[in-house]
This record gives C-alpha cells, sequence and structure tokens, in this order.
C-alpha cells in the first residue's frame, strides 16, 4: 500500500517547482493563468476539448490578443503542453478548472461546462492532488458539482474528498478541494495579474493551505476564506457591485439626456469629491464573462432561499436594455434628418464588448447589430480586433469587417466599443451622422454628432 502525501511534503514540492499544474479551459482566463505559472517555472500541462486551440497552441501560436508567441514558446521552455487527454490529470498534482458559466435564455446558470469537466477529469483522479474551481458561480456550486461528482466517482475504489474532521489533518489521504475565483481584467495595462490578491476558500484546512501556497507562487497575496461558498459570495458582489453602479449611472444618463445635461461632465464633477463616490460610465450595456452574468446567479440562488433580489435584478434589466436605448437614439436621429431606420444604411464600429480586447462574450454591441437589422436598417461593422463574426451562443451575424474608408458609404455611424486605435476626428468629418455611445467624441465638436 502506498503512503499517503503529507500537506507539508506537497507545500514543498510547490516551492521547490517540481509540483506539475493542470489548467483546464485554456481562453481568456485559463491561459494567462497558464503562463504566469510557467513563469513561475512550474511544469504546466493545459488540457482543452477544442483541439484546435491546443493544436494551435502546442505550435507555439496564440489565439488571445495581447498574448504573443514568444509567450507561448517561453512556457513551453520549462515543459509547458497542452492536450485533450483527460487521462492525463493523473500526472498533476493541482487541477484548476477555468471552464465557462453562462447563462441559459430564462437566466438560469448554465453549469453544463463545469459538469461536463467533472465528469471528464474525476475517474482520473488520485489521493494528494487539490482541485480548484476558478470560474465564477453561485454560492454552493463547489459542493454541489465539485464534491459531489468526485466522490461518486471515487465510491468505488475509496477515494473522498478531504474534510477537517479526521485523526491526522496533515495527511492528504483524500482529494483537496477549493474555489479561487479568477479576477482577469482583459484590457487592464496598468495592473499586473501579480498583483491582484487571490481570494481562496477551501473545504478543509488542508486544501486552503495548499491552494495558498500554490497561488502563493505565483500572486504577491492570498486571501484566505472559511468556505468556498464565503469564496464564491465573495467574486459575485465584486462584479454585482460594478453592475448595479454601472446601471445607476446608465439610468442617470437617460435622464439627464431628457433634461438636457451632460452626464458626462456632471460625472467628472462628482469624481472631483475625495470621498464617497467612485466613477462609473455609461455605455451601451455591459458585456464580459461577468457583469451580465453574475446578479442572475446570484438571484436564482437567492430565491432558493426564499429571497427575491429585487435591486440586483432592476440592475441587471436595466443594462441589459441599454442596447435598445442605443438604437432608440439612432432612429431617431435619423428622423431628425429626415430618414427612417428602415432602409438606413448603418455601420457599428466595434463589436468587443470592451475597449482594446479580442473578446465578444456578451457584448452589448451584437444585440445593437441584431435590433438595429430588426428595425430594418442594412448593417455593417469595423472592429481591428475581429475579421469576422460568426455564429455565438447568443448571435448568428455571419458578417465581415468593413475597412474604415467607407464611413461616408454609410447613413449613420454608431461608436459602440471606443477602441484607442480610432481617430475619431478623422471619422467624425467623414461621416454623416454619428451616434455616440461610449462620449469617444467628446473632443470633437460637430453637429453631426448626437451622444447617448
Amino acid at each position: 500500500m502506498i503512503e499517503a502525501m503529507r500537506l507539508d511534503a506537497w507545500v514543498e514540492r510547490v516551492r521547490n517547482r517540481t509540483a506539475r499544474v493542470g489548467v483546464i479551459g485554456l481562453g481568456y482566463v485559463g491561459l494567462p493563468l497558464t503562463l504566469l505559472f510557467a513563469e513561475e517555472r512550474f511544469r504546466v500541462t493545459g488540457f482543452d476539448v477544442d483541439a484546435a486551440k491546443v493544436e494551435r497552441l502546442n505550435a507555439g501560436q496564440s489565439y488571445i490578443h495581447r498574448i504573443e508567441p514568444e509567450h507561448i514558446a517561453a512556457a513551453q521552455r520549462v515543459g509547458f503542453e497542452a492536450t485533450t487527454e483527460f487521462a492525463r490529470i493523473a500526472e498533476v498534482d493541482a487541477v484548476l478548472i477555468c471552464v465557462p458559466t453562462p447563462l441559459y435564455p430564462d437566466h438560469t446558470p448554465d453549469m453544463s461546462y463545469v459538469v461536463a469537466t467533472m465528469e471528464s477529469l474525476a475517474p482520473y483522479l488520485r489521493a494528494g492532488q487539490l482541485v480548484v474551481l476558478e470560474s465564477t458561480t453561485y454560492p454552493g456550486t463547489t459542493e454541489e458539482i465539485v464534491v459531489t461528482t468526485i466522490e461518486r466517482h471515487g465510491a468505488e475504489k475509496g477515494l473522498t474528498v478531504l474534510r477537517d474532521a479526521v485523526a491526522d489533518a496533515a495527511v492528504l489521504d483524500g482529494v483537496m478541494v477549493a474555489f479561487s475565483p479568477e479576477r482577469e481584467d482583459p484590457g487592464n495595462l496598468i495592473t499586473p495579474r501579480r498583483d491582484v490578491p487571490k481570494v481562496i476558500g477551501g473545504v478543509d484546512r488542508r486544501a486552503s493551505a495548499a491552494a495558498a501556497a500554490l497561488y502563493g507562487a505565483i500572486f504577491h497575496r492570498t486571501v484566505p476564506m472559511s468556505s468556498p461558498a464565503a469564496a464564491e459570495m465573495t467574486k459575485l458582489l465584486e462584479n454585482i457591485y460594478r453592475s448595479v453602479n454601472i446601471a445607476l449611472v446608465n439610468e442617470m444618463k437617460q435622464v439627464a439626456e431628457r433634461m438636457g445635461l451632460d452626464i458626462w461632465e456632471v460625472i467628472a464633477a462628482a469624481a472631483t469629491k475625495p470621498f464617497g463616490f467612485q466613477a462609473f460610465y455609461p455605455g451601451p450595456g455591459v458585456g464580459g464573462h461577468c457583469i451580465p452574468v453574475d446578479p442572475f446567479y446570484l438571484s436564482w440562488k437567492a430565491k432558493q432561499f426564499g429571497m427575491q433580489t429585487r435591486f440586483i435584478e432592476l440592475a441587471g434589466e436595466v443594462n441589459e436594455a441599454m442596447p435598445g436605448h442605443v438604437v432608440a437614439t439612432v432612429e431617431r436621429a435619423l428622423v431628425e434628418r429626415g430618414q427612417t431606420l428602415a432602409g438606413a444604411k448603418v455601420l457599428v464600429l466595434g463589436v468587443a464588448y470592451k475597449r482594446d480586447v479580442d473578446d465578444l462574450r456578451e457584448s452589448p454591441s451584437l444585440t445593437v447589430i441584431e435590433l438595429l437589422q430588426r428595425g430594418g436598417a442594412t448593417v455593417a461593422y469595423n472592429d481591428p480586433f475581429f475579421e469576422t463574426v460568426g455564429h455565438g451562443r447568443k448571435y448568428d451575424l455571419e458578417m465581415r469587417s468593413t475597412p474604415l474608408e467607407q464611413v461616408g458609404e454609410f447613413d449613420c455611424v454608431v461608436i459602440a466599443t471606443d477602441h484607442s486605435v480610432y481617430n475619431y476626428e478623422a471619422i467624425v468629418r467623414e461621416a454623416r451622422l454619428v451616434v455616440d455611445s461610449r462620449n469617444a467624441t467628446r473632443d470633437v465638436r460637430s453637429a453631426k454628432v448626437v451622444r447617448c
């Protein structure tokens, strides 16, 4: 019988960089995390069900903006490789799960990616491994899905998830499980990833200690929590805080418009207050994986406890309505110029959900395009990060980016994403009409511009 590893020996493997790390899901969260570990000389195995991604990574190529091929090559020099073979989970000491957690159309959590991942990896787990869920989710997911799946698969071979109520709390005779939410901020060039504190909630003390040691090797600070559920709730609070404040300023923008006031001027003045105020900015809606999704995750879970999160749900509804507000502004501006939306040619600038990122997830720009099309407009787009836009969970567009040289051919240009590469002065000069949902033309004075 093989003697079980002890916690101090596991932590020592992390310290001397002999611990092997597995990252499941090599997207906007998993791939940057992989590179952080590789920079600290950890040997990382990346897992993904997308064979094309795996092939590109193993060929030294990148598919994410700001991650260059040389970053992949540097990781490969210290042992990084990608695979679709989940049987290789047995080779690693830590398994970090970074898969999507989207919403179904009725705003209920779609946990299919987490469930499928756990079903794929659980048969290959062994005692002494650490499993960490990083995907944003509702409180209770780690226990309800990760732990139960491991214990169900491990029942026949006697493999369990470690709990504190044991005789020797230093022996790793089971699987350690924790939750540690990703805190990625795509496009942020100011805050290094290492400087973002890593929240950790272990099922037991061994899992918390192991996760703190592992993440402490690549992050400057770890924040231990009392449980996975507390860590899960922390991530929701962070993102719901943003959702609510963005909804507030989106609503205030519409009020200011009716009053003939410039909300951007108002926000700038309010931001001079050195206490009690943090500036948030309006836009065509919210995008990315977290802000449009997380409020509904908590609302769904709260209902199981007899609670209705009216404030949170309202914020989500306000933000979801913003693409409609943009389209209404376009229609109104066209009518004022003697034209209808039906039959108009409209160019949407920017389809990414955020400035200077190559990320379409939950982008309000895509909704703006679809609403314009429903209104009878002929719609095109331009985005330097997306040559084409095809099919997604919530869109089916099949469009190709239109050159900016054709701006003057359109009846209206809608600024939906304020990429920094755009020359807004030139765009306004060439355009017939500009509807600006991002205040990107704030330094341009022209009667052609309508801000919304």
